[in-house]
């Protein structure tokens, strides 16, 4: 009973109150629309970025008199790092051949070679989650010593790009998301502190009339948090909206938009996280106000 009664006279507020509570809508959903269209940028090059190492390899090339037990000694060693998966003799003759079937129609170019100029290597896969510049670098620098090794080759700077393009997207993102969080709340936390101001007669009479301070708080929480799911489903429904054009109607004129991803998950997050931080705004501004 008590509750309703409260759903009730908050109801009576934001219709009272509509310019006030629209201006607070419409500066939430903004604010949800701009952060979450940051995240679903990180999320999409994350996503990216993340299938470019398993392509990613660390080539040993070997010298020209290695005997069987030292290249086995090598794979041996190399398969004892915890982020290697597998690694894999290759012989010069199969080098060769697939050399050939890179180049295509340019592979006469090999022809006049005469013997084949290129060492045996052993390729080394690394585990999908452990590719990054500090285990590759550890890896490395224990192989190099080993009899045998000629020679190491790999993408050092493709590796260490990648990982920092993920690792300054992910900061930029989550500076974003925190920034906008803050100031989310605090448009939540002045409108109600405004509404309560503006209702300082009507709540002296409840007082007079023996309301608790929890019968008194309860229209404003709701009021927080209507204006707080309102703007994540006005958000929710920019997103869609942008999502649709510019995947579904433009991707066909620019394939890379096909990259974009959007998570079901996120259907349901961005209505609950404005209802959470207008709730939250809510209750930081009345339990600041003394009465």
């Amino acid at each position: 009973m008590t509750f309703s009664y409260s759903f009730r006279l908050a109801v009576q507020s934001i219709l009272h109150e509509k310019w006030i509570y629209l201006l607070s809508i419409v500066t939430i959903a903004a604010s949800l629309l701009f952060t979450t269209v940051t995240v679903l940028s990180v999320y999409t090059v994350d996503s990216a970025t993340k299938k470019l190492p398993e392509k990613f390899s660390v080539m040993l090339y070997l010298s020209d008199m290695v005997s069987q037990q030292e290249r086995d000694n090598i794979i041996s060693s190399a398969q004892k790092d915890r982020a290697v998966e597998k690694a894999v003799f290759i012989p010069k003759d199969q080098a060769l051949k697939e050399l050939k079937s890179t180049l295509k129609d340019s592979a006469f170019i090999l022809e006049g070679l005469g013997e084949n100029p290129l060492p045996d290597s052993i390729e080394i896969k690394f585990k999908s989650d452990a590719v990054g510049p500090e285990s590759v670098q550890r890896l490395t620098n224990s192989m190099k010593d080993i009899k045998g090794v000629q020679e190491i080759e790999y993408g050092e700077q493709f590796l260490s790009a990648v990982h920092s393009l993920r690792t300054g997207l992910k900061t930029v993102g989550m500076t974003i998301v925190i920034i906008m969080s803050i100031g989310m709340l605090f448009v939540c936390y002045s409108t109600v502190k405004i509404l309560f101001y503006r209702k300082e007669r009507e709540i002296e009479t409840f007082k007079l009339l023996g309301a608790t301070k929890g019968f008194i708080r309860t229209p404003f929480l709701i009021e927080g948090a209507v204006i707080g799911f309102a703007g994540g489903l006005l958000s929710l429904t920019g997103v869609l909206a942008l999502y649709y054009v510019l995947v579904l109607r433009l991707s066909s004129s620019f394939p890379l938009l096909k990259l974009i991803a959007f998570p079901i998950e996120l259907s349901f997050a961005i209505p609950l996280s404005g209802l959470l931080i207008g709730m939250a705004g809510a209750a930081i501004a009345i339990g600041r106000i003394r009465y």
